[in-house]
């Protein structure tokens, strides 16, 4: 099988979550397949990826002129004998149906959230505009991904997408297994000795792109709620905040919080997955999977989340390694941080890396986009 994977926006070189789940996505599924890459022009660093990319699409944007580049699309289509097209988000799928069209070949949508709803909550005044264009695509499709079965149910249940037309493919990890305990050990003390924290703190990690509206509002929850609730207690504590875009609204506010160590953006936060005691995701917007929480899991790091942020990975599966709460419910989110270090200590389940891992999620994605075809 040969596929055309079409990206609307710069993913090149991964940085952000989003990012590097479609780089990777794409790096393991062309071990299955021959995949060739159209995306947008602002995909400037494309280094070392096993599969050929073409960066002359306009970003999501000023999507629509991408009319323009239909005849080129096509002919790559020709060029390398496409069977399939799979279109990163629904931003482009409009595109999906006029290639099937000119060309014959079917079109999957890779959904990565909901995107009309994900637009309402970052206060989009289009979002109710979207929402047409999303079922429209969504329903024209031959196939849809999704990542997560809230996601999926919700294409059914509310747009009448054909169960039989769907599929959950989550968000993935390189990681195959718990790391070991040593290695965890040297992390801590890398961090302790780098952020100058003193060993009885217990550290906390929260990570994430600042101008990503959940984000944001998963920081002003730390601030305003979590916080004053342990400044109340003897509890020694430090919150690493990672990720760039921080506003300087915000800047000010984690200045005058001794607390909180915030590091901006770092090229190794598996460091601090792995030398942190337990990551938190006060989320209360929650869309898609949060990717933080399965390189967090992966990692063999704990997670204090809300039910609603935690949609996507099922507490089953986990089990005690991630500790869910109430949603809005931050007496009791703080008093699990409390308990952390004197909580027995859990290993990410097996199953986790079973479920997660990239190698079988793709497996199972190439079997079925081959029944497509």
């Amino acid at each position: 099988m040969v596929l055309l994977g079409i990206v609307s926006y710069k993913i090149f070189p991964p940085r952000l979550g989003g990012q590097k789940g479609i780089a990777d996505f794409y790096e393991f599924l062309s071990k299955e397949c021959e995949v060739v890459l159209a995306t947008s022009d602002d995909n400037k660093e494309i280094n070392d990826v096993p599969f050929k990319v073409y960066n002359f699409l306009f970003n999501q944007w000023k999507g629509i002129l991408n009319i323009f580049y239909i005849p080129k699309l096509i002919t790559t289509i020709r060029k390398h004998k496409v069977d399939m097209v799979l279109i990163e988000h629904s931003y482009f799928g409009i595109f999906g149906i006029l290639l099937r069209l000119l060309t014959g070949k079917p079109f999957a949508i890779h959904s990565h959230n909901i995107e009309s709803h994900r637009f309402n909550v970052a206060g989009r005044k289009w979002w109710r505009l979207y929402v047409h264009y999303e079922i429209f695509v969504h329903q024209q499709a031959d196939f849809n991904l999704f990542k997560c079965e809230e996601d999926r149910d919700w294409a059914v249940e509310k747009w009448n997408v054909s169960p039989e037309k769907c599929m959950i493919v989550t968000y993935g990890t390189f990681i195959k297994e718990a790391p070991p305990v040593e290695e965890k050990k040297s992390c801590k003390e890398k961090l302790l000795q780098l952020h100058s924290i003193k060993e009885e703190e217990t550290i906390f990690l929260f990570n994430g792109s600042m101008n990503y509206t959940p984000n944001i509002d998963s920081l002003n929850i730390i601030i305003q709620y979590l916080i004053p609730i342990l400044q109340k207690t003897d509890f020694k504590f430090k919150i690493i905040i990672c990720g760039d875009f921080l506003s300087e609204e915000l800047k000010k506010q984690i200045d005058l919080l001794p607390q909180i160590i915030f590091t901006g953006y770092v090229p190794d936060i598996n460091l601090y997955f792995k030398g942190c005691d337990a990551f938190l995701n006060p989320s209360v917007l929650a869309t898609g999977i949060k990717t933080k929480l399965v390189e967090a899991l992966a990692n063999d790091l704990t997670i204090i989340s809300t039910r609603l942020g935690a949609r996507g990975i099922d507490e089953i599966i986990t089990k005690e390694k991630m500790i869910l709460v109430e949603t809005a419910d931050w007496q009791s989110f703080a008093a699990e941080m409390i308990k952390i270090k004197v909580r027995r200590e859990f290993t990410t389940p097996q199953e986790f890396y079973n479920d997660f891992y990239w190698g079988n999620i793709i497996s199972r994605v190439n079997d079925r986009l081959k029944k497509l075809i």
